[in-house]
């Protein structure tokens, strides 16, 4: 008997296999250190309301040949958006954007040498799709992690025609999700490079001190390909360490230096080795820093030495440009008020920002807590929004896995028990574990509440036990009444286990005096009355090991309705979205300075 072919479910593997093979690839380490080409500059750009444009094939980017041809679409003499750039702060038409554009723009790989060729996406937000002369040749979806596509069979020496397809309407089963308290900026966020490499290259390495030894580095290197007995050399030559080792059957070496002569970088000298790494073909040189980072009983170690954390958070935004930020300049400017402040940490919230950012932060001194943007409405019943979550965060590790003051993998972002939700943020810390054995997996928690019969702060999530160090946020004086005085409020949350303070303040226009006892006065006096009584209760919480307020700049947010007082924008910054330091500021850095 001959049975019929299901046509529907062979087409849906038919796809489904396509965009397999269109997923774009494992990126490379550090491509800042790689020969490229730059493709930032003005590109060319159609914005597409209904989500006509693949069905019309504008990436084609077909001309009219004869006299009956036409084409309801041009890239040229249209639109023109910075890359790299979010579109919100382009455009005053396009500053409230959901939805596509479509980017293009041409290119000669003239410049480029080598034997094959990668482009390279610091980030798109939020899901794209890359045409490369008129065929599709890779997708991606995360809106601040890199990405690559190779193209080495598919570019011409002359006039490429690059198409990317951007769009950031926000989903249930995205990362994050529906709603999230900052703003959804679109666009060809980060830098855009064509990479040139030898056939076979240096694809990845991870070159670090041993987790409990100040002596001891570790080190290995993959090839991009499955090649056996290739020679890699290994060179740190202000320590005068260089070993050359020949590869296995996976084209990887892996080997340990020992060394008496290390200084361990630190916030307060935050040394830094210049390392190289060779083969017959490839050569690959960067800065990177060695120190020792863990926990005994209560304490965070350092070095071996207990640490208090004088972190503070941002997102990435140039508050007076209303955008993203993207370039080193952004990056100095955030970081400089951040170190204004005495912070010795930086909670990079509540993404992976962007890599200026990052090996900056490590070069002025700060430790780094990263994290993936489980932010809340997290759809952990879905499959497909769990191997998105593994996806990011493997691509946050693979990048930054090198920067010594990477110092926390952060996995969750304020979300509620349950089953699915337990098994997820596990997945992740799993994932965490299985790449990277020495850093610290921290997740943030607003489960904090008070019992009045102890008359005392706990928190009953029993999921902290899976964490190395456990962070609360908790805004007393704001989104909560005090239940008692500040003096007498008593913590018993996450005993044993060091306890971080991730989130805590109250929203304030700069400028605006009033009652400092009213929170609906919105005045700088009540915020300062704030940080006070929650500067007194810290000194009740005794496995307290770190604070970070929320935020360092007023920023951008869809959830800010008061007219007056915050006009879309959310109000906590210490500083004002024109740079100007409100009174909470001057309250904090006494505070830091006198936690040294």
């Amino acid at each position: 008997m001959v049975k019929l072919i299901n046509l529907s479910l062979v087409w849906s593997l038919f796809f489904n296999l396509l965009a397999f093979h269109l997923v774009a690839q494992q990126n490379m380490t550090n491509v800042y250190g790689r020969r490229v080409q730059l493709l930032n500059g003005k590109w060319d750009a159609i914005v597409d309301l209904y989500d006509q444009g693949r069905k019309n094939k504008i990436y084609l980017n077909k001309k009219p040949e004869n006299k009956t041809d036409f084409y309801e679409y041009a890239f040229e003499n249209g639109i023109r958006l910075n890359v790299p750039s979010d579109w919100n702060s382009q455009m005053s038409e396009l500053k409230y954007y959901e939805g596509t554009i479509w980017y293009g723009r041409k290119f000669d790989a003239v410049e480029a040498s080598g034997d094959r060729l990668f482009l390279y996406f610091g980030a798109v937000s939020y899901r794209c799709r890359i045409y490369l002369n008129g065929k599709e040749i890779g997708q991606h979806e995360g809106g601040f992690t890199p990405f690559q596509v190779e193209i080495t069979d598919a570019v011409k020496e002359n006039d490429n025609f690059l198409v990317v397809e951007v769009n950031n309407t926000r989903r249930i089963d995205a990362i994050p999700a529906m709603a999230f308290d900052w703003w959804n900026y679109g666009g060809i966020t980060r830098d855009v490079f064509l990479v040139s490499t030898p056939k076979v290259f240096i694809d990845d390495y991870f070159i670090q001190l041993d987790k409990n030894k100040s002596d001891k580095i570790n080190a290995q290197v993959k090839l991009s390909e499955k090649l056996a007995n290739s020679f890699v050399t290994i060179e740190i030559p202000e320590l005068q360490l260089k070993r050359t080792l020949e590869t296995n059957a996976f084209g990887e070496v892996k080997t340990s230096f020992t060394s008496t002569e290390i200084k361990r970088w630190s916030p307060a000298v935050p040394k830094l080795y210049h390392v190289k790494i060779s083969t017959q073909t490839d050569k690959i040189e960067e800065e990177i820093g060695f120190r020792n980072i863990g926990v005994r009983g209560e304490d965070i170690l350092l070095n071996g030495q207990p640490i208090f954390l004088k972190s503070i958070s941002f997102h990435e935004e140039i508050p007076q440009r209303e955008g993203r930020a993207f370039s080193q300049s952004d990056a100095l400017m955030l970081l400089c008020e951040a170190k204004a402040l005495g912070c010795n940490m930086i909670r990079l919230a509540h993404y992976p920002q962007n890599e200026y950012i990052v090996r900056m932060a490590e070069k002025m001194g700060f430790m780094l807590w990263e994290e993936i943007p489980i932010w809340q409405g997290i759809d952990f019943e879905n499959e497909s929004t769990k191997k998105k979550a593994v996806k990011m965060m493997r691509e946050m590790i693979a990048r930054d896995k090198n920067r010594c003051a990477l110092t926390f993998w952060g996995v969750a972002n304020e979300t509620q028990p349950s089953e699915q939700r337990n098994a997820f943020i596990r997945h992740l810390i799993a994932t965490c574990r299985s790449m990277d054995t020495t850093r610290l997996i921290t997740a943030a928690f607003d489960l904090v509440r008070f019992n009045k019969e102890k008359e005392i702060f706990v928190m009953d999530d029993p999921f902290i036990k899976e964490l190395d160090v456990v962070a609360v946020n908790k805004y007393l004086g704001w989104y909560h009444h005090w239940p008692v005085s500040p003096d007498k409020a008593v913590w018993d949350v996450a005993k044993g286990q060091p306890l971080i303070i991730s989130e805590f303040g109250g929203e304030a226009l700069y400028g605006k005096t009033g009652e400092k006892d009213v929170a609906s006065s919105w005045s700088e006096d009540y915020q300062a009355t704030l940080y006070k009584d929650n500067l007194k209760m810290f000194k009740h919480i005794p496995n307290l090991r770190g604070i970070s307020p929320w935020v360092l700049f007023d920023f951008r947010s869809p959830f800010r309705f008061h007219p007056t007082n915050q006009g879309g924008w959310n109000r906590k910054g210490l500083v004002s979205d024109q740079g100007y330091r409100k009174k909470a500021w001057y309250l904090i850095k006494e505070y830091y300075e006198n936690n040294l």
